[in-house]
């Protein structure tokens, strides 16, 4: 077994408690708000910042069940109060698709910190995190094409993968791809929004 230089051979000289430490660590953004990666406790945050949205048609209502399943896919910006608690201002999550393809995902900015980038430093997140992993395309599906347009995103034109990346996507039961492939049996679903994709 050949070890990269400066790796050690003993497991136990490897601190991954520290890895996901800064995984999870809060990164600074302009006006004293933070990015940070979601975890268990924020779930039901998520829900109250998504239900208003979801009630007026803007995003898809989502099970509990599937925030916890997704958790590892969603990043937030919080408003660290003087007491310790923390105000979520918005959150959004990156879904990988297939190789190649990826969804960014419930986006979503609370009221009282619109205009302030939230949305923007989650967008630009979620991309960064799509590169590091080899993801070249990013859709969405939003009302939103002037904020996802300022940031490179272009209305979708026909399906955009080979015929038989299509087939093996049939097999999918996941709701967003149905919607990429624009599939007659969930466009009732689709809530009049417009598909949108990123090329990285």
């Amino acid at each position: 077994m050949v070890l990269n230089v400066g790796m050690s051979s003993h497991a136990g000289d490897f601190d991954h408690g520290r890895i996901s430490e800064d995984h999870h660590s809060k990164h600074v953004l302009p006006g004293g708000l933070y990015l940070r990666r979601a975890r268990t406790g924020d779930v039901k945050g998520i829900e109250a910042l998504v239900a208003p949205l979801a009630g007026e048609r803007i995003l898809l209502a989502k099970d509990t069940v599937t925030y916890f399943e997704s958790l590892q896919e969603f990043w937030l910006v919080v408003d660290p109060q003087p007491d310790g608690s923390e105000i979520l201002a918005g959150c959004g999550a990156l879904h990988i698709i297939w190789a190649d393809l990826a969804e960014a995902r419930t986006v979503a900015t609370s009221p009282d910190y619109r205009g302030r980038g939230v949305g923007k430093a989650i967008i630009k997140q979620l991309l960064a995190d799509a590169r590091e992993i080899g993801i070249d395309r990013v859709f969405c599906l939003t009302f939103e094409t002037g904020f996802f347009g300022s940031l490179g995103f272009e209305p979708i034109k026909g399906i955009p993968v080979s015929p038989e990346v299509y087939v093996e996507l049939l097999h999918s039961t996941d709701e967003g791809v149905a919607e990429f492939l624009d599939l007659a049996r969930v466009k009732p679903n689709t809530l009049g929004n417009s598909r949108m994709i990123k090329y990285l």
